[in-house]
């Protein structure tokens, strides 16, 4: 019950920080686009996909120090967590520091050549390079100091540097943009968040931890340790990031930067949404590591438990997104983002449905520090990713856009489905797999295209107003919320759900202690 309590605690930092973080986003998202044009923010989108492969090094390197830092913390062995973070921020800033000069003088002549860049745009690529990997290089650093938060699962301090680095970037872009409206002011109203969460990030650390904070140092036990497990981990990153980017890549290198801009911002809201989800589940992966000793049957039942949980949230808050897309769309960023992102948002939706069901099981292979089988799963939907990308969109175009991404989810679903039944020696592991996790998004699915259909035949118009489509989208949401619950119900497990929900439901509402 304690644990429980703790992960419900951590995850509800997790959830404020980023509902902070994502609403001044998507807030900030009409007034850039109108400022820049959809080409400009398009530009733009395509400058951070080109920075994005330095992301395999900064992001493994964060995801390699939390685990090494979690695993040393709890067993008081803070020499050896000092060790660590020392020679983790010397990484950051040994192998950082020239891939940010890389990619500022490679980058410019490289975006123009493959994306086919020209006139203003192009003229504005130097700078534009120059924030970006600025801004990715404080964010490289940042995340060691962040570490340490997530492996000490002080939640509230990570939610602080989030939300002061958000609010930083928004003020920023309210104040620059006006004033010089090009891709580079976007880039560099980032690296100003960024900078921020760098210097706060430093600080918090130095107070939580001033013990284990060190000057960046070498130390060879620990570069061996991170080297040794990173090496899958960067695999896995560089398997994402092919997932993850390649439509915005091939957009680029076969239609025009506009297709890009319509393409980022119908993902930017799928993405605020999904990575909602993910910020609430990823309080999971320093849970795990501390859990190294536990039993079998511990650790798999509370991994089955916080998979139904994240994935009920998950098809409930994309699911009721698949009904209203359009409508979204259109009032958020107007007629013309609505007609040409539609048809992709909902694609994108269903991606981030069947992507959701698969971060439980990431966080727990990341814990165990089984990196391989993480990479093999990233490898695998990179290559489904990418293949439906270059087959798809030179023959079929903006429509086909989306796609690869729900192809690539779908064949981490299948992979992750048959390495789940060999990670858990329980007696019963199909029929958890089943209920647990596969059940939930199939029920949400099916419940959101159901309800797409009835409210494109039925429901409101393409203009509606704000409280009509909010209607519409609380009660898609109920909707699908009342029969994934209503089928979890049934079956050996549906007590173990009941229970579950009554007490999340109990913990934040006013009569929780009756």
């Amino acid at each position: 019950m304690k644990s429980g309590s703790r992960l419900l605690a951590n995850s509800t930092w997790n959830a404020l920080a980023f509902l902070v973080s994502v609403g001044l986003n998507l807030l900030i998202l009409p007034f850039v686009v109108r400022k820049l044009g959809v080409a400009s923010f398009g530009m733009a989108g395509l400058v951070i996909a080109t920075i994005a492969p330095a992301l395999i090094f900064s992001g493994s390197l964060a995801m390699m120090s939390t685990r090494e830092f979690a695993r040393t913390l709890a067993a008081a062995a803070r020499h050896e967590t000092r060790q660590f973070f020392a020679t983790a921020l010397f990484l950051s800033l040994a192998v950082g520091i020239p891939l940010a000069g890389l990619f500022w003088l490679v980058g410019p002549a490289f975006a123009q050549r493959v994306f086919h860049l020209g006139g203003d745009l192009a003229a504005d690529l130097f700078a534009a390079f120059a924030f970006g990997a600025l801004g990715w290089l404080f964010q490289c650093i940042a995340g060691v100091c962040l570490a340490l938060f997530t492996a000490h699962q002080d939640y509230a301090r990570l939610a602080l540097v989030n939300v002061a680095g958000s609010v930083a970037s928004t003020l920023s872009m309210l104040l620059l943009i006006p004033q010089w409206p090009q891709p580079s002011t976007f880039m560099a109203c980032q690296m100003i968040g960024f900078a921020v969460n760098l210097l706060l990030s430093i600080l918090l650390a130095r107070l939580l931890c001033a013990d284990v904070v060190a000057f960046p140092a070498l130390h060879s036990r620990s570069l061996v340790t991170l080297l040794h497990i990173g090496k899958w981990q960067a695999l896995a990153q560089g398997g994402g990031l092919v997932a993850g980017q390649a439509e915005r890549y091939l957009l680029g290198m076969f239609l025009q930067p506009q297709n890009v801009g319509y393409y980022s911002i119908a993902q930017r809201l799928e993405e605020a949404i999904y990575i909602g989800v993910l910020k609430i589940g990823e309080i999971l992966f320093p849970f795990f590591s501390a859990m190294q000793g536990e039993s079998d049957e511990r650790v798999g039942d509370l991994f089955f438990r916080a998979s139904w949980i994240l994935n009920v949230l998950a098809v409930t808050v994309l699911g009721a997104l698949i009904p209203v897309a359009g409508n979204v769309l259109y009032l958020w960023t107007g007629p013309e983002v609505a007609a040409e992102g539609q048809r992709v948002l909902i694609v994108l939706a269903l991606a981030g449905i069947l992507g959701s069901g698969t971060n439980v099981f990431t966080f727990y292979l990341l814990a165990k520090g089984r990196t391989g089988a993480n990479a093999a799963i990233a490898l695998i939907t990179a290559l489904l990713t990418l293949g439906t990308s270059a087959m798809a969109l030179p023959y079929f175009g903006w429509p086909a856009a989306g796609w690869s991404s729900c192809a690539g989810a779908l064949a981490q679903m299948v992979v992750m489905t048959l390495l789940l039944r060999r990670s858990f020696a329980l007696p019963d592991v199909g029929l958890r797999v089943w209920h647990f996790v596969l059940m939930p998004i199939v029920v949400g699915v099916v419940g959101a295209i159901l309800l797409r259909v009835w409210i494109t035949n039925y429901g409101i118009d393409q203009g509606a107003a704000l409280w009509e489509v909010a209607g519409y989208y609380v009660l898609s949401a109920v909707a699908i919320l009342m029969a994934v619950i209503a089928v979890s119900s049934i079956g050996p497990y549906g007590a173990v759900c009941r229970r579950d929900l009554y007490r999340i439901v109990t913990r934040f509402l006013p009569a929780r202690s009756l």
